[in-house]
């Protein structure tokens, strides 16, 4: 049966159940991910900006990553908790569009960001005694600012692309967010020249950093190994654990929703999947990186003392 063109003004999105005692146990799960992640970003960014041991480049990224994912989980969730107190699972053209604008330009933006955190982990084991001197204050928000421009300057040329597909037929996206693979399962008539684009942006965004952190670890470990004590192997490996794992969650989600082979496609499992880079992963990564850190808790410990006098 042929699709038949019209023009749509707004989308449905399924989100995860119809059934009302599931919604409610979402909107509860939601609103608790959200809060907890809402509070551990702004905890570490506070923490980075007031405690003057933390004003080093390596808290400087992190403490641009939680804001950068404290941005990112509000693109989704907020809308999400709505949605499941509410009967309106529509969202209007302009509020995708914008979604998926925001979406794609963040998630893009935290690539490269977790790159530039790859090199300076390289810098701070492989030369130690120059990292500071490298390291500079403005090479270091050079890398923050290049990393948003890079994300939201590819983000609005999918963007773009995407929104002047013509959608046909079916406005329903079996999904709770915008996304590319349900929005062009809308769209009729997509061209060889889309695709193109898609698959260039999403080398550029995705596997081309992949390969710089790669590279980045490789150096980092012929580093490792040079070191001639196992303590300080050790204690060079911890300063890039937090990073390594955060790399391995985020980059292991978004390969495996683009980069399977089509014939493999699930909505099912991309929600669940989805769900994970774009709203757990938000809230993990200040655990991440505070939980496994010495300073961040001696900086913590000392935000307590304050508050409680």
């Amino acid at each position: 049966m042929e699709k038949v063109n019209h023009t749509v003004t707004e989308f449905i999105l399924l989100g995860f159940t119809q059934d009302p005692l599931m919604q409610l146990v979402l909107f509860l799960l939601f609103l608790l991910v959200y809060s907890v992640t809402v509070v551990g970003n702004i905890t570490l960014v506070v923490l980075i900006c007031m405690d003057s041991l933390l004003h080093t480049p390596m808290y400087f990224f992190i403490g641009n990553l939680s804001f950068l994912d404290l941005w990112y989980s509000s693109v989704y969730t907020p809308n999400n908790i709505v949605t499941y107190i509410s009967e309106d699972r529509s969202i209007s053209f302009a509020g995708c569009l914008t979604q998926f604008f925001f979406s794609a330009g963040l998630g893009y933006s935290e690539c490269y960001l977790l790159t530039a955190m790859a090199y300076d982990r390289y810098m701070a084991i492989s030369n130690p005694l120059l990292y500071a001197q490298v390291m500079s204050s403005r090479l270091c928000v050079g890398m923050v600012v290049a990393s948003y421009l890079g994300g939201f300057i590819n983000s609005t040329i999918i963007t773009t692309e995407t929104f002047t597909l013509t959608f046909c037929g079916d406005n329903v996206i079996d999904d709770f967010f915008c996304d590319l693979p349900p929005l062009v399962k809308l769209a009729c008539n997509v061209k060889d020249s889309y695709h193109i684009v898609l698959y260039f942006l999403l080398a550029s965004n995705v596997l081309t950093p992949i390969v710089l952190i790669l590279t980045s670890y490789i150096f980092i470990i012929a580093a490792i190994l040079r070191i001639c004590s196992t303590q300080g192997q050790l204690k060079a490996f911890s300063t890039c654990s937090s990073h390594l794992i955060s790399v391995t969650l985020y980059y292991g989600s978004i390969l495996y929703i683009y980069y399977r082979p089509s014939s493999s496609y699930s909505l099912q499992q991309d929600k669940i999947v989805s769900l994970f880079y774009t709203v757990v992963f938000p809230m993990l990564n200040p655990m991440i990186y505070s939980l496994r850190n010495k300073d961040v808790k001696e900086a913590m410990k000392k935000l307590f003392k304050k508050t409680a006098s």
